[in-house]
């Protein structure tokens, strides 16, 4: 770092090392940490605490687009998962399984001791188990639809892993359906995607594309694979949500059929969707600069932490309590359909090194109490999005002013993603040498999302291997104009949405 640059308080900044800051500030937030085991790891109150809250918006939209949760076995027979051929082949080599029960003494060591007579694999995704229990729940077309939900955690044993985004267990929900028409199912697949999407921009303050997946990058089984797609701030793509339509291809696996009104016995249709902790990796190289996180206040598990300033007891004595009052007096208000979470942060340290502290957290907003303000019947107002713009407020005017602050952050950190998206969208490549050079950079801030026509001959996408590019989703908003295909030069109507990606 040069003598002029700016100080920082992540010690890598996105430019250095994009990946190393990524790294940094998960830990400088204090959200999590590798664990014992490798490839997992532990996440962390302040980390767990953006997930609950993620999770509790989520469930609500589950709930009310008619789903009920429950929940199914982690042990999977691998008789179940081997009568889905693609289903397996797509998961093979991620699949982690128990081969023996029981440990022993032996030499002064612990070792397995029986031998179970089938292997259990341990839950990668849970279309078979689910699969075998709708077989046994339904009969009759009285029966649909099914539409339940599971929150869970899955393993997918991972080569390289990276917290967040790429771990051997991770947290999750996956709904499962089944209906009697396609239609329905279609409608389903749909719908749940536009949750995800709203859940994304609304809540995560995260702008997404959304759109179908080409056939190779679909999910094992499925019949049709819809996406949301994020760019982050290296230009790289990460996939948000997924929801898929499996038409009757597990329900022939599974042997999962209904009794018709007309008495025919039909299969049904069915379909899955699902997001993970992987949301809280989006979140971070979304809105995270170099100074740490940026948490949107829907999901912050403090939105305003409050720093009393007190050089001895009798000081602290007026200060503390006021500061309790205050955090009482904004508790009181409401935004975003809930009460405002504020925090007094009464620890014994230096007060400068809390506010670095929670900045790096990303808390929207910290507020510096002393007896001066007191005096004045002021706070010290810092703004995670502007830190260097601390600055006075009436106290009763920042009470009630709250909430529209915590909005105007909760859009500024929208704004700010939605032009980063914008200006590393690439709309001007029509030809693959173009695109060759585009995508041939090792300049972060040079990369993005190119979208080009393409013809949808799937062994064109072979070509996009060799520069780590796929194909990340056939957006919804085509115009329908000819042209040619960016990889093949052949006639092509279809837009597509090229990315190297996470």
């Amino acid at each position: 770092m040069s003598k002029n640059a700016k100080k920082t308080a992540i010690r890598i900044t996105r430019a250095e090392d994009f990946p190393a800051w990524y790294q940094e500030v998960i830990k400088e937030a204090d959200m999590a940490e590798n664990s014992g085991v490798r490839g997992c790891m532990v996440i962390k109150p302040w980390g767990y605490g953006i997930w609950e809250r993620l999770q509790r918006r989520l469930d609500q939209r589950i709930r009310e687009t008619g789903h009920e949760n429950c929940y199914f076995p982690i042990f999977i027979p691998l008789e179940l998962i081997e009568k889905e051929a693609t289903h397996v082949e797509g998961f093979a080599k991620e699949m982690a399984v128990v081969t023996h029960h029981r440990l022993v003494e032996k030499d002064g060591k612990l070792e397995p001791a029986g031998k179970l007579e089938s292997p259990l694999v341990i839950r990668p995704t849970s279309e078979a188990m689910i699969g075998e229990s709708f077989a046994r729940w339904i009969r009759s077309y009285r029966d649909l639809p099914v539409k339940i939900n599971q929150w869970a955690n899955v393993v997918r044993w991972e080569m390289r892993p990276r917290m967040f985004l790429r771990t051997s267990e991770f947290l999750w929900q996956e709904g499962h359906t089944a209906h009697a028409t396609e239609a329905e199912a279609r409608i389903e697949t749909e719908t749940m995607l536009e949750v995800y999407r709203q859940l994304a921009e609304e809540w995560l303050s995260i702008p997404v594309i959304p759109g179908e997946k080409s056939e190779s990058e679909r999910f094992p089984g499925a019949v049709e694979t819809h996406t949301i797609e994020a760019i982050m701030q290296d230009g790289k793509a990460l996939q948000a949500g997924t929801s898929h339509f499996l038409g009757q291809n597990f329900a022939k696996a599974a042997n999962i059929k209904y009794q018709a009104k007309d008495g025919s016995e039909e299969f049904v249709y069915t379909t899955s969707w699902g997001v993970s902790t992987r949301m809280i990796g989006a979140l971070i190289m979304t809105h995270g600069d170099d100074d740490g996180l940026r948490v949107p206040p829907t999901v912050a598990p403090h939105q305003i932490v409050i720093l009393p300033i007190a050089r001895d007891e009798e000081t602290a004595g007026v200060v503390n309590p006021a500061a309790a009052e205050l955090a009482k007096r904004l508790n009181a208000e409401n935004v975003f359909g809930e009460a405002v979470r504020a925090h007094v942060d009464s620890r014994d340290i230096n007060t400068g090194e809390k506010r670095w502290g929670w900045i790096k957290k990303g808390v929207p907003l910290i507020v510096e109490l002393g007896p001066k303000d007191l005096e004045k019947g002021s706070v010290m107002v810092t703004r995670r999005t502007d830190i260097y713009a601390k600055a006075p407020e009436d106290t009763d005017v920042f009470v009630g002013a709250a909430p529209e602050h915590l909005e105007a952050i909760q859009r500024k950190l929208f704004d700010d993603a939605a032009s980063l998206r914008d200006a590393r969208l690439e709309t001007g490549i029509s030809d693959f040498a173009a695109f060759k050079e585009y995508f041939d950079t090792e300049d972060a801030s040079k990369l993005g999302f190119v979208r080009a026509k393409w013809c949808g001959d799937a062994s064109s996408e072979e070509q996009l291997k060799k520069l780590s590019v796929t194909i990340r989703c056939l957006p919804y908003d085509q115009d329908g104009k000819e042209g040619v295909c960016v990889i093949t030069g052949k006639p092509a109507t279809v837009d597509a949405i090229f990315a190297k990606a996470y």
